[in-house]
């Protein structure tokens, strides 16, 4: 699908690999049944209906993986991991769109890295058509 007509964007392994041997995760919060990260996931697609809500659940006590849909519905994303941020570790691979309500609201209260270039999402032939950032929070 081309970049522009979506707002899944699929995690790239390596950088996964590089952060999980670091980090440990225990759950990916926003994933579907071919693309999760962790054993224990949440996705539309879910077999468990409990699962299918990212946001619904409480992430506590976990160490969260999140590469959430960057549409509209990532402010949502943001808000819900600082606030789970006082009971779980989580990491967010989010688009660097420091413009944003997001950003400012939520983000930038925590540990932000860019990301130098931009990354190969997986299942995509050419490079994101937007920068990267990871943002830890604990």
């Amino acid at each position: 699908m081309p970049p522009s007509k979506t707002d899944n964007w699929a995690t790239p392994q390596n950088l996964f690999d590089e952060l999980n041997a670091i980090h440990h995760f225990t759950l990916d919060a926003a994933a579907s049944s071919t693309n999760h990260k962790t054993p224990i996931w949440c996705g539309l697609d879910h077999e468990n209906p409990g699962m299918r809500d990212g946001l619904g659940i409480t992430w506590e006590g976990n160490r969260v993986w999140c590469n959430p849909p960057y549409g509209r519905v990532i402010k949502d994303w943001v808000k819900k991991a600082h606030q789970e941020s006082r009971h779980a570790e989580i990491v967010m691979l989010l688009p660097a769109r420091t413009d944003t309500a997001w950003f400012h609201d939520y983000a930038i209260q925590h540990k932000v890295t860019f990301i130098r270039g931009r990354l190969k999402f997986g299942g995509q032939v050419g490079s994101a058509p937007f920068p990267s950032i990871l943002v830890e929070m604990k």
